[in-house]
């Protein structure tokens, strides 16, 4: 019976305490990126990191539980704007401002953001572009959202290994769609492109109300970079 009174209390201090130390990996990995220590982390959560380590064995588990959880919201954010949006340059636009006054592009998941500089392959697809998803015409009649398939490897070792960075892939690929096939967007900008604004226009700045006004600038104008022009 002694023991009983106890029970409730520790189980409310450790909920706390994870609650803590996922806030403060949030700040840490937005501010440091992903390779910053969990010693930092437990630092921002004023926890021992004995605790930190207690509830996540080791820090490839608590990115992918970060990670997860941004996918999850990005996914989230990009839905909303499908559903409330109407005309597809407003969604796409409401799920960049969404995301980035968030802050989520500070935390992208790696493997829906591999965009780098590979130089050129045979037949026009650059190499980092084996693993983003592209806008390709399949067809006279329209275009559709696939993954562009590395020549070297099967379709399906090109894919992301997260179910959950698969539908962020998928539902960001229809607000592309959408106003690519409206004309509103550049016929040249990819899903790839999308979260790369994201992830450009989240700067981590220590006065939140000059992040803020810097975020909004850089981003109106990303977007006007993403628009199409009518031609002359």
């Amino acid at each position: 019976m002694g023991d009983g009174p106890r029970t409730t209390p520790l189980r409310v201090d450790a909920q706390r305490n994870l609650e803590h130390v996922l806030r403060a990996a949030r700040e840490v990995f937005g501010e440091l990126g992903y390779g910053a220590p969990m010693e930092d982390v437990a630092r921002r959560a004023r926890v021992g990191v004995g605790t930190v380590y207690r509830r996540f064995p080791s820090k490839d588990v608590l990115v992918r539980r970060i990670a997860e959880e941004e996918t999850s919201r990005l996914t989230d954010q990009a839905r909303a704007a499908l559903g409330q949006e109407d005309e597809p340059w407003s969604a796409l636009s409401r799920f960049l401002r969404t995301s980035v006054a968030s802050g989520a592009g500070r935390l992208l998941p790696p493997q829906v953001l591999r965009v780098g500089v590979a130089d050129e392959v045979a037949g026009g697809v650059r190499e980092d572009e084996a693993r983003v998803p592209q806008q390709r015409q399949s067809a006279p009649g329209g275009p559709d959202l696939r993954l562009v398939e590395q020549r070297s490897a099967p379709v399906e070792e090109s894919l992301p290994d997260d179910p959950g960075a698969v539908a962020l892939l998928d539902v960001v690929g229809r607000l592309v769609e959408r106003a690519r096939t409206a004309g509103e967007l550049r016929a040249d900008v990819t899903v790839a492109d999308v979260l790369l604004v994201i992830a450009t226009a989240a700067p981590s700045l220590p006065d939140a109300a000059q992040q803020a006004a810097a975020s909004s600038r850089l981003l109106d104008i990303l977007l006007e970079g993403l628009r199409s022009r009518p031609t002359a």
